[in-house]
């Protein structure tokens, strides 16, 4: 067929002549004049319909401008191949050109997609407020979205804020969606709630609505303990923590009452809206007031001179020391999520600092008015290793009241604490090991156990590990380390320091370490081969 009857266009008389807009503008054969045209089949396959009013035997020349009456509406014709229709629309000036037609689709039956992504946000949020891990975070959410249908989703997660992206297709626009997480706080038992959620969510045995509805109520639980227990626990950890570096009945009571002041003064500082900061330096400064107070005036207690004002203050700063901070903090940065483990370590970093400056304030005081704080006093650990056992186990019990751990995984808790304490001990007293590396040891067993416990229940790991870790986090070192520097002993400061920043990085790596140990053993059944690791870069 000749390309002048395909189109359907005919050059008008007299404009044989005009050179064509291009070389399929007219045909290459021109009748003579006098000669009718034939004439002209049905158009097939045309970009698009003449515009109205032009006549398909003798259409008018294109006008030199825009006419009056605006230039027509071009509509293509959508079943033309699409390069005939990109290729008209390309011959086209610019300005002239039709707005692309979208296609109506026809209403399809399919998940409620943002239901979906706000109920996979607000399960996020709970987790990652709760103090878990970015990744562990990021594969509960993949896998309620999964769980109802939506297989192109990517989670991100940060220290704050959570988002999901999901796809349909590869030619459907993505949908998104973020939340912020702005409050924290520690509650295991609302962990371990929203862990059994995504359990039955993932099993398909919780609908959308009875998701949401399992969620509200979760959200609306109160903690498990009332605040008088708690502050009650935050002096019993206290007490059993000056007993592990060597304190007696005396010191146990004066750590644990100085425990509950700092606890409660940090409950008035909260309540009054001040950061937490500076709830840390308030309730740094009891216990470090209480080892002074012993220094200046121990004589008239029970015990005269033999009640070490160190371990007062020792059982103090393990109540406050943040490790479960720090453990998520490290996770994250070894399991490739930077962001987040440099926020989590800021974090802990600035809690720290208002702990070195609560306590320094004291022990400046204290020194300046004549207290002997002796840093030579050693602390006697392991002098009765069956009471010390006993101060770790009972450390843990109370620590995983703190946590809000549900009773049922107390007696695991503390039996895992009770582990790691008579790892620790025996590294270090019979094998003669460095501390820092029988502290890793330990807790990669914390991790270990803690991860199998974890798989076992189909729980989040954290409620058997955080606590267990207690006895291990480096009070002691950091007690040493600020009094140095109360007394202008800087050298001797920075390695107390030092060597307390190496003990609390040795828990943290090796909680991670058991953990991914526990994960290596496991098989997975998918049957899809060995969990991948991030590729990494090496150097270039």
């Amino acid at each position: 067929m000749r390309e002048s009857e395909r189109t359907g266009e005919y050059p008008a008389p007299g404009a044989q002549d005009a050179k064509p807009e291009s070389d399929e503008a007219h045909s290459a054969f021109t009748p003579p004049l006098g000669v009718p045209l034939p004439p002209p089949p049905e158009p097939e396959g045309s970009a698009f319909a003449p515009p109205s009013g032009a006549s398909a035997t003798a259409p008018a020349p294109p006008p030199a401008f825009t006419p009056p009456e605006g230039i027509p509406v071009v509509r293509l014709a959508r079943d033309a191949p699409w390069q005939d229709r990109m290729r008209a629309m390309l011959r086209m000036p610019v300005a002239e050109r039709p707005a692309p037609e979208t296609a109506e689709k026809a209403e399809a039956e399919g998940p409620p997609v943002p239901r979906i992504l706000d109920l996979t946000l607000r399960i996020g949020e709970l987790l990652l407020a709760g103090g878990e891990g970015a990744e562990d975070v990021e594969a509960a959410m993949f896998g309620v979205a999964h769980a109802y249908g939506l297989d192109r989703v990517e989670p991100t997660v940060t220290f704050t804020l959570l988002s999901i992206t999901y796809q349909p297709s590869l030619v459907e626009d993505p949908v998104s969606a973020s939340r912020t997480v702005r409050r924290r706080g520690t509650d295991y038992t609302r962990l371990a709630a929203v862990y059994r959620l995504i359990d039955d969510i993932t099993a398909h045995e919780a609908t959308l609505e009875d998701a949401y509805r399992a969620l509200a109520e979760i959200r609306r639980n109160r903690h498990p303990y009332p605040g008088w227990l708690l502050t009650l626990a935050a002096g019993v950890l206290a007490g059993a923590a000056s007993m592990l570096v060597g304190g007696g009945p005396t010191v146990f009571a004066a750590a644990a009452v100085g425990a509950m002041l700092g606890d409660r003064l940090a409950w008035l500082c909260a309540g009054r809206g001040l950061p937490e900061f500076y709830q840390f330096v308030s309730a740094a400064m009891p216990a470090a007031a209480l080892g002074v107070l012993i220094t200046l005036f121990g004589h008239h207690l029970p015990g005269g001179g033999h009640v070490k004002s160190s371990a007062v203050i020792t059982g103090g700063l393990y109540a406050l020391i943040p490790g479960r901070a720090l453990v998520a903090g490290v996770q994250d940065g070894l399991t490739g999520f930077y962001i987040t483990a440099s926020a989590r370590l800021l974090e802990v970093l600035y809690l720290i600092i208002g702990i070195v400056f609560g306590v320094s304030m004291v022990l400046y005081v204290g020194v300046t008015v004549g207290a002997q704080l002796h840093p030579e006093e050693a602390l006697g650990a392991f002098h009765d290793p069956p009471v010390q056992l006993l101060a770790a186990m009972v450390l843990t019990l109370a620590f995983a009241v703190l946590l809000q751990c549900e009773r049922g995984v107390l007696p695991v808790v503390t039996l895992n604490g009770g582990v790691a304490w008579v790892t620790y001990g025996s590294l270090t007293q019979q094998g003669r090991l460095n501390a820092i590396a029988a502290t890793a040891v330990a807790a990669g067993l914390v991790g270990l156990f803690g991860q199998l416990l974890s798989r076992y229940r189909y729980a989040s790991a954290l409620p058997y590990v955080t606590a267990a870790i207690g006895p291990l986090l480096p009070g002691s070192a950091t007690y040493f380390g600020l009094l140095a520097f109360t007394q202008g002993r800087q050298v001797q400061g920075v390695a107390s320091l030092a060597k307390a920043v190496a003990l609390a990085l040795a828990v943290a790596i090796g909680v991670n370490l058991g953990g991914e140990i526990a994960r290596m053993v496991i098989r997975v059944p998918l049957g899809a081969g060995p969990r991948r690791a991030a590729k990494r870069t090496r150097g270039f």
